[in-house]
């Protein structure tokens, strides 16, 4: 379209940078090396039960998305953490050319920050930055000491981000993407067995079935789950209306990435696609990822005042964002493009679960994948749930608090599972608490948490009151009281989790720690059942026979 392919032009002028960060930030809501591994304690009690916590959402790899040059730092590199957690080149001398970090961390794309990385580490990695490694592996091995037995990693692209952000060294094609994270992802647990005396060694170690995770977890392992997390899958955007994908395309893909050792799969992300309508953004934030879906599909959200207690996100009224934002807004408009007008709220999105979508959600169910909910339209998430519901089928959840609250009944009722947002402390038991009381009593219970790590939102801040009620350290696991924690130190940098919040994955212990004192042990007992109730959960979906 002519006046899209102007807008674009428009976009990647130097003029236009800070408008071109609001939409890059709203889109994107996207030590040494360690001694060779001992084995953790064990992690299954005398009825076979493994204990540990899950966390089951974080992206490892991402910095190969988004073109590959919009997050800075790798999660391992065979040259060591030198290497490994270095900053982008644009963000050289004093970050001032790091405009998108400087966007999502400061409101502005003006700002500074220290680039050096290790061994100094002053200004990153930071719970509220965005574009900086926050999962190097020897962060994540002091969760997996500290008892994490799960972690869903969820291999991720957007197309139009990466079109949009100017500076690129991979394809913007999402499913090549998908593939080469999956193989960064073997090159990873590789690389770790290296250090842990050779293949199959190694502490971190994917997993293609709920036997074989309950075999890592029962030699006291970390079991790594494969997902994706996308926004066309197989292709399938949608153009003027129009699918750009066909279930030929869908079962093709489908039946690649089982190969290739995918579990668990989003149906659709931030924008409308050929397979579902999306939970919408709201706030400012919505108001530039409706610009991005108008840019990735042709047309806004569609939106209709809800007529049942479920409900997607709130869209802001143009009216009612100020500063670069409106200032975008004016420039489509320039373009000679009208904005929508929006009923009252609360809003849906008219787009539910398409035909094609009804078709890959079957598809997921014949091949006993997982079907994940978030970010489905309250219309795609009810009607995906009524597919389940008349299959029986238990494999379905809900993993970072982005799907309507009143359909968690439905998914625990089905056996399925629901993991919190990384909120701090506080807020995470309360939400836990709120979940707890729809829980299903027929299945085991267990919780855990989507940290969205390296998915550009923040990590749980420190809590407001932590000045008054501290986290003390050094402090015993809660998980595995055989282990015993001091703040944790990388290079010449010492965090501690009342100043500096999850700075980055290695916190997440100390952050375990501190919800005791808002859960009490009734939440710390069921994040140790986290990965047992996800087990449980896999093994229904691979033994479904068709909805007995």
């Amino acid at each position: 379209m002519p006046f899209r392919r102007s807008l674009r032009r428009s976009l990647r002028r130097t003029a236009c940078i800070p408008l071109v960060l609001a939409l890059l930030a709203a889109l994107a809501s996207v030590l040494a090396p360690a001694p060779p591994a001992r084995a953790a304690s064990p992690s299954a009690d005398a009825a076979g039960e493994v204990r540990g916590y899950i966390d089951a959402h974080s992206h490892l790899m991402s910095y190969e998305a988004f073109g590959g040059q919009l997050l800075c730092g790798k999660p391992f590199d065979p040259d060591g953490i030198q290497a490994a957690l270095r900053d982008c080149p644009d963000h050289a001398a004093n970050g001032a050319f790091a405009w998108f970090e400087n966007f999502t961390r400061h409101g502005t794309p003006f700002g500074t920050h220290d680039p050096t990385g290790w061994p100094t580490f002053k200004d990153w990695p930071a719970w509220d930055s965005r574009t900086h490694q926050q999962v190097y592996y020897a962060w994540l091995e002091r969760s997996w000491r500290a008892g994490q037995r799960v972690l869903v990693n969820q291999l991720v692209a957007n197309r139009q981000l990466c079109e949009i952000y100017p500076l690129k060294r991979n394809a913007c094609d999402e499913m090549a993407i998908i593939r080469l994270e999956a193989r960064r992802m073997r090159e990873m647990e590789s690389y770790i067995d290296g250090l842990s005396g050779g293949p199959g060694k190694g502490w971190f170690r994917i997993v293609r079935d709920a036997a074989e995770a309950r075999r890592v977890i029962g030699q006291g392992r970390l079991a790594v789950v494969l997902g994706i997390e996308t926004s066309e899958p197989f292709g399938c955007r949608v153009i003027g209306g129009v699918p750009q994908c066909t279930r030929a395309d869908i079962d093709k893909g489908l039946d690649e990435m089982k190969a290739l050792g995918v579990s668990s799969m989003f149906l659709c992300h931030k924008f409308d696609n050929a397979l579902c309508g999306v939970r919408f953004d709201g706030g400012t934030t919505g108001a530039v990822v409706n610009a991005g879906n108008f840019l990735a599909t042709g047309r806004f959200w569609q939106a209709e005042t809800c007529t049942g207690a479920a409900h997607d996100n709130t869209i802001a009224p143009a009216g009612a964002v100020s500063g670069d934002v409106a200032e975008f807004l004016r420039l489509l408009g320039q373009a000679g493009i009208t904005l929508p007008l929006y009923p009252d709220a609360p809003h849906c999105n008219l787009l539910g679960l398409t035909d094609l979508g009804a078709y890959m959600v079957k598809g997921l169910m014949k091949r006993h994948m997982l079907v994940e909910v978030d970010h489905m339209s309250a219309k795609a998430a009810d009607q995906t749930l009524d597919l389940l519901e008349e299959a029986h089928y238990s494999g379905v959840i809900s993993s970072h608090s982005w799907t309507d609250d009143t359909y968690k009944p439905r998914i625990y009722r089905l056996g399925g599972i629901v993991t919190g947002y990384g909120n701090s402390a506080d807020r995470f038991a309360a939400e836990w608490r709120h979940n707890k009381s729809a829980a299903d009593p027929h299945y085991t219970f267990g919780y855990g948490y989507g940290l969205d790590a390296n998915g550009m939102g923040p990590l749980p801040a420190p809590r407001a009151d932590a000045k008054e009620n501290p986290l003390r350290y050094p402090f015993t696991s809660p998980i595995d009281p055989a282990v015993k924690l001091d703040r944790l130190r990388t290079g010449l940098r010492t965090w501690d989790l009342n100043t500096d919040g999850v700075a980055n994955y290695g916190l997440v212990p100390d952050w375990i720690a501190d919800m005791r004192s808002y859960g009490g042990q009734a939440l710390i007992d069921d994040m140790a059942r986290g990965a047992e109730a996800y087990l449980e959960m896999w093994r229904r979906a691979e033994t479904w026979t068709g909805g007995a």
